[in-house]
């Protein structure tokens, strides 16, 4: 049918990564931003507002429904939890209406329910949704941060120059550092220098960032998870060699549950985040999310993909006519030889599965002594197949196969 040539380079650069010694793999948690966004309405709305209310909710879901079991452990506020201005003393202060108990409460909460705690602020004079940004600040903010025990900041751009992220964002990682409080930190700082025109210096955001977002924020549409899907395969050359233990690309939230996908778009989704070693950070009611997409997100196969801990950014190896596959780099090795996890995506629309046909060795699975091939979702085991097998999957539209081959070892035989 066609044949694909990967040559994955990997010649394992000493890295500048951050050295907090977190993010080893891509953090795991629930988010509020795309589902809950800047609902502040309280009164009119008091279930869904962002609030204290709100968080201690999720946070206990995640707890008793088996989310954190499988490796969800960050509880993540972002903009619109600030009054909109600061104390006469120059700290923050989170709305006292929503969050009368205070930000360290709120934390001792989520650590007490055995996860950790995540807060949302912005390089800039302002956050995205006009409350106080930390410029000016952020010596303070991040002492304050730690005084609240917080486990993971997010640091947006809004209202900054691109010009300035270079040294601004690195100049807080190092404050955050130097609280002596260990805390995941998010950067936006490439997607506003990319939106400025400007080339993004890598090794710099790597020496001090966690994860970083490479492109637009996403949406609950099946078309904006499209558009972040071809981005990264347009750009992996650039952006893949970049991601690793401790620093990693963020294609943006999972919207898995909400609105916008199908089930099948749904599992296409969470496979293709979990090829990108992508954070895998919730965002839906989970309240009411339902039990096919819970399914989804809580399936433990494609979640140790994810996390894989070589941290090897997978790629888009083959595109034409609506269909691509996307190969990853996985433990266990042998020798030389990787296993690797296989998605096989039907971007048609034309009603009904695709039929794609392919040897192991055309898709880079050369080791003689084979690999046992498992279906990640429906949970068949093909047993151990060879470099000539021709493997055949039914893709549905918009959908998704997603394989696992496991290199064999000769003992194994």
């Amino acid at each position: 049918m066609f044949s694909v040539i990967w040559i994955i380079l990997l010649s394992f650069k000493l890295s500048n990564a951050l050295d907090n010694g977190l993010a080893k793999t891509p953090p795991m948690g629930w988010l509020s931003w795309e589902r809950f966004r800047c609902n502040t309405d309280c009164v009119n709305d008091p279930d869904n507002c962002i609030s204290e209310q709100l968080f201690q909710t999720m946070t206990d879901i995640v707890v008793a429904d088996g989310y954190a079991s499988v490796g969800y452990e960050y509880i993540n506020i972002d903009d619109c939890w600030l009054e909109k201005h600061r104390s006469h003393d120059g700290k923050l202060v989170a709305d006292r209406k929503r969050f009368p108990s205070g930000m360290k409460a709120l934390s001792d909460y989520v650590h007490s329910r055995g996860l950790k705690f995540g807060i949302y602020e912005d390089y800039g004079n302002y956050t995205c949704a006009g409350y106080p940004g930390i410029i000016g600040y952020e010596e303070k903010d991040a002492l304050l941060f730690a005084e609240w025990n917080v486990d993971y900041v997010k640091l947006d751009g809004c209202y900054a120059l691109p010009y300035d992220m270079d040294q601004g964002y690195s100049n807080f990682g190092r404050l955050l550092n130097s609280t002596g409080k260990s805390m995941v930190y998010s950067c936006s700082w490439p997607v506003y220098q990319i939106y400025a025109g400007i080339q993004p210096n890598y090794s710099a955001i790597q020496s001090h960032c966690n994860l970083w977002r490479n492109y637009d924020d996403i949406q609950d549409s099946w078309a904006s998870v499209e558009n972040i899907i071809d981005y990264y395969g347009n750009n992996q050359d650039l952006i893949a060699p970049n991601a690793g233990p401790g620093h990693w690309n963020d294609p943006d939230m999972l919207i898995i549950g909400n609105f916008g996908l199908s089930y099948e778009q749904a599992k296409t989704q969470f496979a293709i985040w979990s090829i990108l070693a992508a954070p895998l950070l919730m965002s839906v009611d989970l309240r009411t999310i339902r039990p096919q997409f819970k399914h989804i997100l809580q399936n433990r196969k494609i979640i140790a993909v994810d996390q894989d801990p070589l941290g090897i950014q997978g790629r888009r190896i083959y595109k034409h006519k609506g269909i691509e596959i996307w190969s990853r780099p996985i433990s266990p090795l042998y020798q030389n030889f990787y296993s690797y996890a296989i998605a096989f995506v039907n971007r048609r629309t034309d009603g009904t599965p695709s039929d794609i046909s392919v040897t192991l060795k055309e898709l880079g699975l050369i080791n003689f002594t084979g690999y046992r091939v498992e279906d990640l979702y429906e949970n068949v085991d093909y047993g151990v197949l060879y470099p000539n097998t021709k493997i055949k999957v039914k893709v549905n539209p918009s959908g998704v196969v997603m394989l696992k081959g496991e290199v064999q070892f000769p003992a194994d035989l």
